[in-house]
């Protein structure tokens, strides 16, 4: 499973997703990519400032804030469906 996180510098909501993705990656099998938006004029002007959003897959899964549970159950729906 792949997920990736976009997000740019000086994000309080990117920093606490990645703290929670990586609080629950011990459990939860999964590569993370980190994509700062600022770096891409193109991804700059689709995400703005809806950021943090983080993909499974490819999927979009969430935008600014997920609940840890939510996001728990989603990976595990993921790895077992």
């Amino acid at each position: 499973m792949h997920l990736t996180l976009y997000t740019r510098p000086g994000c309080h909501l990117c920093d606490d997703l990645k703290t929670t993705l990586l609080r629950i990656r011990p459990q939860q099998a999964f590569e993370l990519s980190e994509v700062d938006i600022s770096r891409e004029p193109a991804l700059k002007r689709r995400y703005g400032r809806a950021i943090p959003v983080l993909l499974i897959d490819g999927v979009e899964a969430a935008r600014h804030r997920i609940a840890e549970t939510d996001l728990r159950r989603r990976l595990e729906q993921k790895q077992s469906g």
